[in-house]
């Protein structure tokens, strides 16, 4: 279906996938940036499912320097369910984070329904890390492994994740906006033959080719469910500073909007992340207002705002001209 009939926001605020405090008040920061009003300019209806809770575990050891992995495992599970519902609803769901630990839940919950979704991931960094080749033991940067098929002999069984099992092929998977991957994610990208457009990529090919070869590799065979997986530090931290790992020399404001354009116009997305928005780490209030709005912006853009005017159209120009001086 080519326009959402009806989107359901949910909040997930959720930190515990990385170590920095603040990004749990992503949602709220970005439902305070006006998102709300933004979504009811469109002609789907809106339903606010509000935030999940999540519950800390007191006891949460790391295990194979994993750290808090109860803790992330139950929370995904409890979200997965969550976007499962919201799915089957027959919403197209926009998940706001909280941590980008939270795509095993919200991609999985996805994939319970539509088991043959292909998944865009829009960030600075692949987040394919295993737990043994993870630098950080944050989960946040490890999403990735606990969905592809083709790493399920290289996972061990981490606690808080028996729920989930491995659902995704890497033909199904395509990366944009790469620069700063680890050399065990690195020989990940390479071995399975995952498409990716690191900021060089998209430097050489613009955009728009960019685009192109995406929805070629992910679409072409059929049309299918997409997962927008969009974690906010894809873009030049001149534009989104508030956010827990930037990297300079990201997107551009333009190429972000027109990613989202163009994931807007194939009709085709069903779930949407925004993820890593920290507003304990903006350096002023602008700097956290200017990363939220940047939110806002791009989701209006992923559910159908457009740069050359309203989506509404105006049924008759009104006059400039009354009547009677028409007829002078």
């Amino acid at each position: 279906l080519s326009r959402a009939h009806s989107v359901a926001v949910l909040g997930a605020p959720f930190s515990k996938g990385q170590k920095k405090r603040g990004v749990e008040h992503g949602p709220k920061v970005i439902r305070d940036a006006g998102l709300m009003e933004r979504l009811s300019n469109f002609d789907f209806s809106v339903h606010d499912f509000g935030d999940l809770n999540f519950q800390h575990l007191e006891e949460d050891e790391p295990y194979m320097d994993v750290k808090f992995p109860r803790t992330v495992g139950a929370a995904n599970k409890k979200l997965s369910a969550a976007v499962r519902n919201a799915v089957s609803a027959g919403h197209t769901l926009l998940m706001l984070g909280g941590d980008h630990s939270l795509a095993v839940g919200s991609v999985s919950g996805h994939a319970q329904h539509n088991p043959d979704l292909c998944l865009i991931w829009v960030d600075a960094h692949a987040d394919i890390n295993t737990p043994m080749t993870s630098p950080s033991g944050n989960l946040h940067g490890q999403p990735v492994a606990f969905m592809l098929k083709e790493l399920q002999d290289k996972m061990p069984d981490i606690p808080g994740f028996s729920w989930t099992k491995p659902f995704l092929s890497s033909r199904d998977l395509v990366y944009i906006g790469l620069r700063d991957v680890d050399p065990g994610e690195y020989q990940f990208l390479k071995s399975f033959g995952i498409q990716y457009f690191t900021m060089r990529d998209i430097d050489r090919l613009g955009i728009q080719r960019v685009m192109e070869v995406t929805f070629d590799h992910l679409l072409a065979r059929k049309q299918r469910p997409i997962h927008l997986s969009f974690d906010i530090d894809a873009f030049d931290p001149s534009l989104a500073p508030a956010t827990g790992t930037p990297v300079n020399g990201g997107l551009t404001y333009r190429e972000g909007i027109y990613i989202a354009e163009e994931i807007h116009n194939t009709g085709l997305l069903s779930v949407m992340d925004m993820v890593e928005v920290n507003p304990d780490l903006g350096a002023s209030p602008e700097a956290v207002e200017a990363t939220a709005t940047l939110a806002v912006d791009v989701i209006a853009s992923s559910l159908g705002q457009t740069r050359e005017g309203a989506h509404t159209s105006m049924d008759e120009i009104p006059p400039g001209k009354n009547d009677t001086e028409l007829r002078l």
